[in-house]
């Protein structure tokens, strides 16, 4: 009777074990599941020092492409391989005249061509001049920019920002807010990035601070809880969203100082895996996430401006370029 118990025992922890397994933060994606991966292809672009760069894939045959001083953010890629889009940062002063005011940062769009960049890297083409655009992301068709819009960022004593998600086409016009009708007073969401069938991902704002991330279908026309419970899938605490280019994938930044990490999950959320947990005394930079063109890796930056790659099952990490003042990597869209 007392083995019995014992063997009760044993199996029901056996049981809660394997069911907190299968429930964890920790599972990573199975090499069956991931299917083949081979070595990374393409190239890498990051900013370094405020000037837009590029490298091969391993970080060798380091290039800079855009000599601008103040890029920061986000670099999306344009199809051909040939341009790519950047943000430039500004700053506003304002002091009122009974000497109240501060200060706030503006961003406008940029691209840069590679095919200059052994020449000229004092060469690129505005965008947008409305101080308030950032985190772009090119098309797949290569004809429009996808990107975060402040529509108050040049209203010198505006409040609050209102951040909005538009496009513009490749000679900055045609300009289209895509959610004109998400305006609430609390409530804002930046870092898009374009799935497939009209489909996006973006961070979420609630009060001023970062909640989580959005999966949100076209007809998406609200950010409260209700519409956002109806139509879309909200994953809390997270950021850096990046669709992958098959559309299989939404890699993204769990925020958490203490549960930090980079995860993969399905646009239903229905699964989860986990990429890569830094770690200790090791942080990650939360500007969005980047895909090779096969989908299959990962390149991030981390808090000590080392850029790394890192493949869907977690494997395959390598460190491509050392610490420093390095941020955001983007991978090109072809290889």
């Amino acid at each position: 009777m007392k083995k019995l118990l014992l063997m009760n025992l044993f199996l029901g922890f056996l049981c809660i074990s394997v069911a907190v397994a299968q429930g964890g933060d920790d599972i990573k994606l199975s090499a069956v599941r991931a299917g083949q991966i081979g070595a990374p292809l393409g190239k890498i672009a990051f900013v370094r020092e405020g000037d837009v760069w590029v490298m091969d894939w391993d970080g060798k045959n380091q290039f800079k492409v855009v000599a601008a001083q103040n890029a920061d953010g986000r670099l999306s890629w344009a199809p051909d391989n040939k341009r790519i889009a950047f943000v430039r940062k500004g700053k506003v002063n304002l002091q009122g005249p009974d000497n109240l005011g501060g200060q706030h940062s503006v961003y406008d769009l940029f691209i840069g061509f590679l095919d200059s960049a052994k020449s000229n890297t004092n060469w690129w083409f505005r965008l947008t001049d409305d101080l308030g655009s950032r985190h772009p992301e090119w098309s797949a068709d290569g004809s429009r920019i996808v990107f975060t819009k402040d529509i108050n960022a040049n209203t010198i004593n505006a409040l609050l920002p209102e951040y909005q998600t538009c496009s513009i086409d490749t000679t900055g016009k045609a300009f289209q807010n895509l959610t004109g009708g998400w305006k609430t007073s609390n409530r804002w969401i930046s870092m898009p990035s374009l799935g497939p069938n009209g489909y996006q991902v973006f961070v979420l704002f609630k009060d001023k601070n970062a909640s989580g991330v959005v999966i949100a279908p076209p007809d998406l026309k609200g950010l409260s809880d209700d519409e956002i419970a109806q139509k879309a899938k909200y994953l809390s605490g997270a950021t850096a969203p990046a669709w992958s280019p098959d559309g299989k994938w939404i890699a993204f930044v769990q925020s958490e100082i203490s549960k930090q990490g980079i995860y993969i999950t399905k646009p239903d959320l229905s699964e989860k895996f986990l990429v890569y947990k830094p770690g200790p005394g090791l942080t990650l930079q939360t500007y969005p996430l980047s895909w090779s063109p096969d989908s299959k890796w990962i390149t991030f930056g981390a808090g000590d401006g080392s850029i790394w790659i890192v493949d869907v099952t977690g494997n395959g990490l390598k460190q491509i370029v050392q610490p420093g003042l390095n941020i955001a990597p983007a991978w090109s869209k072809k290889k």
